[in-house]
């Protein structure tokens, strides 16, 4: 049994695993069991969740966005 500890969500699941680490921590049942720490599990992640979550660090969508409307000025122009 392994604790794996969502960092997005804050979420804590008791599973069987094969994983190795080196890790441990107290469950709630009083016993220590390995522990990892995981991105996105299902308590976090949108499929599971229904909330979409839009991560655009980048600004990509907003400089298609600008392209896309530098595209259609020049199409009527023409």
């Amino acid at each position: 049994m392994v604790i794996f500890h969502d960092n997005s969500s804050g979420e804590r699941i008791l599973a069987g695993s094969t994983i190795e680490t080196e890790a441990t921590d107290k469950w709630t049942d009083g016993n220590e069991y390995p522990l990892t720490q995981v991105d996105v599990s299902s308590a976090s992640h949108p499929f599971y969740t229904g909330q979409e979550k839009v991560m655009d660090t980048a600004g990509r969508v907003e400089r298609f966005k600008n392209r896309a409307t530098k595209v259609t000025v020049r199409k009527k122009k023409a």
